[in-house]
C-alpha cells in the first residue's frame, strides 16, 4: 500500500470512529429510522414516504441482527464513501497529495459528520450526488460512453433512494446548454443512458401509479406544513454553515471554474451549482437537501489551492486551510453533535439558539434541537406499551394503535413481548392485520389529544383507562399517553377499515 493509500485509509477510519462517538449513549433511535426499519419487513417497490433502497438497506440491518452498531454502520459507510469519491475527483482532476488531503480535511469536518449520526436516505443521496458529479467529469475527460451508463446507474440508485436527486438533474441540464457541453445532446448515448435509468426506475414509477402517486400527496403535505415555513435568507445562510471549515475551498472551486485556465472545460459545474440553487430557493426547500452539492467543489477547490500555494506562502497556506475545518469541528464538537445530555442543552441554551438549532420545521424555537428531541423517549413509550399488553393478556385480539410512525416503529423496534404497533400514519396505513378480530386497543395519543380521546372512545369499551405515559420532559413526545380499552362494544375491525379508506381517499 502506497503512502496515499494509507492518508485515505487513515481518514475514512477516522470518518467511522467519529461517526460512533458523536451520539450520547442516553438517546435513543430517531423516529424516522424506525420506520426505516420497519419497512424491511414490507418490502415493495415504494412507499408513502420514500422510494424503496432504503427498505434493502434495513432489510440487510436485520440479517445482521437489526442492532444498533449496524444501524449507525451504513450512514457512516455512505459518509465513507462520499470520501472517498472526493478523494478520487481530486485524483482525476491531477491532484497531489496536497489537494487530497486539504479536500478530505475539508469533507471530514463538516456537516456530514451531523447528517451520518442518522440512519435516513439523505446520506446515501449524498453519495449518490457526489457520484454522480464524479462520474459526470469521467465522462467530460474521457468522452467514454461507458461514464454516461455508469451516470445513469447512479441516478437511477439515488432516485430509488430519494426523489430529491431529481434537482441535481434540474440544475445540470440548463448547465450543459448554456456551455460548449451543449454537443452532448447530439450524441446517441445520452439517450442510451436516459432509457437506461428510465428503465432501472420504472418499477416505481409503476409503483406510484397503481397508489395514486403517494409522492405528490407527500410532497404537497410538506410543502403545506413545513416548507411554507422555510425563510430562503436562512436557507442560504445554512449552505455557508454546512461545509464552514471548507468555504474557502468551496470558494475557490468556483472562482477556478471561471478562471483558471486547467478548468475550462468544466464550467459546466459552475452554471449546475448557480441553477441548482435556483430552484431549491424558488420551492422554499429545506436546506439539508442541497448538501449534495458540495463536495465535488471541494475538490475542485482543493486542486486549485494545490496550484496556488506552489507560487508562494506554501508553509503558512497549508497548515491554515488544514486547520480551519479542524478548529471549526472542536469549536462545534460540544454543540452541533448529540452528544451532550439534555440537561447540558437545556443549561447552554443560547449557543444553540445563536446558531439556529432550537428551531424546528414549525418555524418555532424550542427547547433541543428537534433531531435530538426525536431520539427520546421512545424506549420508554415501548416499555410501558409491554406492560399494558401483558395486562391485557390477549395478543390476538388486541391492536396497539399509534398516532404517529414515530410512535409505531419505536414500539415495534424495542417491545419485547413481540407488539406490532400501527398507525394511521406514514407507511404503517398499509400495513394492519386485518385478518384478526380485535376487541381491545391500546391507543397511543399525543398530550395535548387525552381528554378528547377519552370522550370520544370509552363509550364504545366495557373498560377504559389511561395506563401511563411518556414523562421524559425532553422528548418531542413528551406527555404522549397510553390509554387502554377493553371489551369492545363495537366491530373494532370495520371502524379501521373506514379510517383506512377516508385517509386513502383524502390523498
Amino acid at each position: 500500500m502506497n503512502r496515499n493509500s494509507l492518508i485515505l485509509a487513515a481518514f475514512i477510519l477516522l470518518k467511522f470512529i467519529l461517526q460512533y462517538v458523536l451520539i450520547d449513549s442516553g438517546y435513543d433511535l430517531h423516529r424516522d429510522e424506525y420506520l426505516h426499519l420497519d419497512q424491511a419487513k414490507h418490502l415493495a417497490w415504494g412507499y408513502q414516504s420514500v422510494p424503496p433502497v432504503t427498505s434493502w438497506i434495513s432489510f440487510i440491518i436485520g440479517l445482521l441482527g437489526n442492532g444498533v452498531f449496524w444501524i449507525k454502520f451504513f450512514p457512516a459507510l455512505f459518509g465513507a464513501l462520499t470520501l472517498l469519491v472526493v478523494w478520487k475527483t481530486i485524483e482525476e482532476l491531477k491532484g497531489n497529495l496536497i489537494a487530497l488531503a486539504v479536500g478530505a480535511t475539508g469533507v471530514l469536518f463538516s456537516v456530514l459528520l451531523r447528517l451520518n449520526t442518522l440512519y435516513q436516505p439523505n446520506s446515501l443521496d449524498v453519495l449518490c450526488w457526489t457520484a454522480l458529479f464524479y462520474l459526470f467529469l469521467k465522462y467530460l475527460n474521457t468522452e467514454k460512453p461507458k461514464w454516461l451508463y455508469w451516470c445513469a446507474v447512479v441516478f437511477a440508485l439515488g432516485f430509488l433512494n430519494k426523489y430529491n436527486i431529481a434537482f441535481l438533474v434540474s440544475g445540470l441540464v440548463p448547465a450543459i446548454l448554456l456551455t460548449p457541453q451543449r454537443k452532448l445532446f447530439l450524441k446517441r448515448e445520452l439517450y442510451v443512458a436516459a432509457v437506461l435509468g428510465l428503465l432501472l426506475i420504472l418499477p416505481n414509477l409503476i409503483w406510484q401509479y397503481q397508489n395514486n402517486f403517494p409522492v405528490v400527496h407527500h410532497m404537497n403535505q410538506l410543502a403545506r406544513l413545513q416548507l411554507v415555513n422555510v425563510n430562503r435568507f436562512d436557507f442560504l445562510k445554512n449552505q455557508v454553515l454546512f461545509f464552514l471549515g471548507a468555504m474557502p475551498l468551496i470558494l475557490l472551486g468556483l472562482y477556478a471554474l471561471l478562471c483558471y485556465k486547467s478548468f475550462k472545460d468544466y464550467k459546466v459545474f459552475f452554471w449546475s451549482i448557480l441553477f441548482t440553487l435556483g430552484v431549491f430557493l424558488w420551492f422554499r426547500a429545506k436546506d439539508y437537501y442541497a448538501i449534495g452539492l458540495y463536495p465535488v467543489y471541494i475538490a475542485f477547490g482543493a486542486v486549485f489551492f494545490q496550484h496556488i500555494s506552489q507560487i508562494g506562502w506554501k508553509r503558512i497556506l497549508i497548515p491554515i486551510v488544514l486547520i480551519i475545518p479542524i478548529a471549526i469541528f472542536i469549536a462545534m464538537y460540544n454543540i452541533a453533535f448529540p452528544n451532550k445530555t439534555p440537561t447540558y442543552i437545556m443549561q447552554h441554551q443560547e449557543k444553540y439558539r445563536a446558531l439556529g438549532m432550537l428551531r424546528w420545521e414549525d418555524g418555532k424555537d424550542h427547547d433541543l434541537p428537534q433531531d435530538f428531541a426525536d431520539m427520546l423517549g421512545w424506549s420508554e413509550l415501548a416499555q410501558k406499551v409491554d406492560l399494558v399488553y401483558a395486562e391485557i393478556n390477549e395478543p390476538e385480539t388486541t391492536l396497539v394503535l399509534c398516532d404517529n410512525y414515530g410512535q409505531a416503529g419505536a414500539i415495534n423496534y424495542y417491545s419485547r413481548k413481540g407488539v406490532k404497533a400501527v398507525t394511521f400514519n406514514a407507511d404503517y396505513i398499509d400495513w394492519f392485520e386485518l385478518n384478526k378480530i380485535y376487541t381491545n386497543v391500546i391507543r397511543i395519543k399525543e398530550r395535548k389529544e387525552r381528554n378528547a380521546e377519552m370522550r370520544e372512545t370509552s363509550p364504545y369499551f366495557k373498560t377504559s383507562v389511561i395506563a401511563d405515559s411518556i414523562t421524559n420532559v425532553y422528548a418531542r413526545e413528551f406527555g404522549t399517553t397510553i390509554f387502554s380499552f377493553k371489551g369492545a362494544t363495537i366491530n373494532v375491525n370495520k371502524r379501521i377499515i373506514a379510517e383506512i379508506n377516508e385517509v386513502k381517499g383524502n390523498r
